[in-house]
C-alpha cells in the first residue's frame, strides 16, 4: 500500500475560481475528469452517440462509457484512435475549462468586433439614405413616402 502524502506542486491543477471547482481535484482524478468531460463534450459537439464513436474509433462502446464516467483510463493507442475519430488533436482532450473559456471569449470578441463594425456601417448607410446626411441635401422622410 502506498501512503504517500500529496502536496501541491507545479504539476497540480490550478485554483481557477472562488467555487473551488478544480481545487479539490488533484493528480490522477483531475486528469481523469478532464479527459471524461472533454471526451463527452467533443462527442456531443459532433453529434455522436457513444456507439457511433465506438464504431469510428474501433473501441468498445462500454469502454467509451467507462472513460466518460471516469471509471477507466486509456492507452496512448486508444487516445490516438479517439482523437482521430473526433477529428481533433489528442491534447484537446486534456484542456481545462478556463482554457476553453478563454478560447471562446477570444472567438466571441473577434466576431463581436466585426459585428460592431458592420452595424456601424449599416447604420450610417441607412442614416444617409433616410436623412441625406453627407450629401448636403437633407430629405424630409415624410416627403419621400
Amino acid at each position: 500500500m502506498n501512503d504517500r502524502k500529496q502536496t501541491k506542486s507545479q504539476n497540480s491543477p490550478p485554483d481557477t475560481d472562488d467555487s473551488g471547482a478544480y481545487a479539490s481535484l488533484m493528480g490522477d482524478a483531475y486528469i481523469r475528469s478532464l479527459l471524461s468531460r472533454n471526451l463527452r463534450r467533443l462527442r456531443k459537439k459532433y453529434d455522436m452517440s457513444q456507439i457511433e464513436l465506438a464504431v469510428e474509433s474501433g473501441l468498445a462502446h462500454n469502454f467509451i462509457n467507462d472513460i466518460e464516467n471516469g471509471k477507466k483510463w486509456i492507452s496512448a493507442a486508444s487516445l490516438a484512435k479517439l482523437s482521430m475519430a473526433l477529428k481533433t488533436d489528442p491534447h484537446q482532450l486534456f484542456i481545462s475549462e478556463p482554457s476553453m473559456n478563454d478560447q471562446v471569449a477570444q472567438t466571441i470578441s473577434f466576431y463581436l468586433d466585426d459585428f460592431s463594425e458592420s452595424l456601424e456601417m449599416m447604420t450610417e448607410k441607412y442614416r444617409n439614405r433616410l436623412f441625406g446626411e453627407g450629401s448636403g441635401n437633407p430629405q424630409d422622410p415624410k416627403k419621400s413616402q
